[in-house]
């Protein structure tokens, strides 16, 4: 039986900028940072709060098919990759506080019917989703395709 969800991939052009930027911005702690054999490198990290949920950073090679490689870093050359969604207390203040470290948001704070919501890039321009949740029942969005 599937108790939790334990693993998820980020994918990465650089391994090293992508940990730097999810530990010494985003706050995440290190895991696992393991050489795999000549050509792979095992990177993992954690938020504090979910030390059992790695986030694995992917680069556009082996083992992925060189299509799939290909395919993902056009992708990432571009901007177009969704990447995590991040529960936060504060949607303003923790845009406030990333804005004044550099980052680059997409979408600044915004009011919607299931919390406030930014929209942001990680150093490999994945799309991170900041949510300020609050309670809601779907309503606003019924009727809606």
């Amino acid at each position: 039986m599937i108790t939790n969800v334990s693993l998820v991939t980020v994918h990465c052009l650089d391994l090293d900028r992508a940990k730097d930027f999810y530990v010494n911005v985003l706050g995440f702690e290190p895991r696992v940072d393991v050489q795999a054999g000549p050509d792979y490198r095992w990177v993992t990290v954690s938020h504090p709060s979910q030390l059992d949920l790695q986030v694995t950073f992917q680069l556009p090679g082996p083992p992925l098919a060189p299509d799939a490689a290909d395919f993902y870093r056009r992708q990432l050359e571009k901007g177009e990759m969704g990447g995590l969604g991040l529960r936060v207390d504060d949607c303003r203040k923790t845009f406030e506080e990333l804005s004044a470290k550099g980052v680059v948001f997409l979408q600044e704070p915004s009011d919607r019917p299931y919390g406030v919501e930014a929209v942001m890039r990680d150093s490999e321009g994945n799309w991170l989703v900041l949510v300020q949740p609050k309670e809601y029942d779907g309503s606003a969005f019924q009727g809606e395709s």
